[in-house]
């Protein structure tokens, strides 16, 4: 019963941390986001009311609904070039990496099946999806963290550092993960896609973390002209990158669940304590009855 008493309270203290941790979050973004959304939201009005104002020829309601084609039709992929239109996200290259988004669950949200059929293979694909990718990147971890361990003990073989080699590997290895999976990727991203280095390393976070908003996708700007192995390189960045990272962020559970194992154990430890400080303070109650018992019964035995 004391263990089950403390797991709950365990559980409570995790869902407060939890609920309080989300709470700080939604203040930070509101205090950070809302002003520029309230910014943006004036000036689409403004310039929409500048527009009917100026040309009166215009109709509100067709300028409605081209607006919203407009809004529909980028959310398909397709945009306006001229007196063009470009296609592209649902060629080989563009279905390949919606694949890749779908079943390591990334979910960018920019590009989604238009059809029932689709739909319905969508659901199907991501249901066996989902559990094979998720065996392809434990075993990529495993592979990963066999080879640092492999790496520790040739280092300890050779320099006889017992304790600093296995510290000294998982370092390099922490270094190199952020070199190839969050440091140099926006290098490429500034080259290929013209964003900025910040939105580079944004993307690579977003991305290989699943978060996926969606906000920043590679291949999507009509405008420029990328490689055709690019998508197929991404995509392999995307498969070890994730597998690295979750090795990451398992490390940091490990952490946490220690911390939280040894609070536990402190707290286990304070009960016992009490509980035997208790346990002291009967006996000498105990003791303290039978001696004026004693005394009682010598009393009585005089008389």
């Amino acid at each position: 019963m004391g263990a089950v008493r403390r797991r709950r309270w365990g559980v409570a203290v995790l869902l407060a941390a939890y609920v309080g941790y989300l709470g700080m979050g939604a203040a930070v973004l509101q205090a950070l986001e809302r002003p520029v959304e309230v910014q943006v939201a004036r000036r689409l009005l403004r310039e929409y009311l500048g527009l009917l104002a100026n040309h009166s020829c215009l109709r509100e309601p067709a300028l409605q609904r081209l607006m919203e084609g407009i809004i529909q039709a980028y959310k398909s992929g397709i945009t306006l070039q001229g007196n063009t239109t470009s296609l592209g996200r649902w060629d080989y290259s563009g279905s390949f990496f919606f694949s890749i988004s779908a079943i390591t669950t990334i979910g960018y949200g920019n590009l989604s099946p238009s059809t029932a059929v689709g739909r319905i293979f969508c659901i199907v694909f991501a249901l066996f999806g989902i559990p094979l990718n998720l065996v392809l990147l434990n075993e990529i971890g495993q592979l990963m963290l066999l080879g640092v361990q492999h790496c520790a003990r040739r280092l300890e073989e050779v320099l006889h550092w017992q304790n600093k080699a296995s510290f000294l590997m998982k370092t390099c290895a922490l270094v190199t993960g952020l070199l190839l999976f969050l440091l140099l990727p926006p290098l490429l991203f500034s080259d290929k896609e013209g964003w900025s280095y910040e939105e580079g390393f944004y993307y690579s976070f977003i991305t290989l973390s699943t978060i996926g908003f969606g906000d920043y996708v590679i291949g999507m700007n009509p405008d420029r002209t990328y490689p055709s192995w690019y998508k197929n390189v991404i995509s392999l960045w995307i498969l070890f990158g994730m597998a690295w990272l979750a090795l990451v962020i398992r490390f940091c559970i490990n952490i946490l669940e220690s911390s939280s194992d040894f609070c536990q154990c402190n707290k286990t430890n304070t009960v016992m304590a009490e509980d035997l400080m208790d346990g002291n303070k009967n006996n000498i109650t105990g003791l303290q009855n039978v001696e004026i018992c004693t005394d009682k019964d010598k009393n009585e035995s005089s008389s």
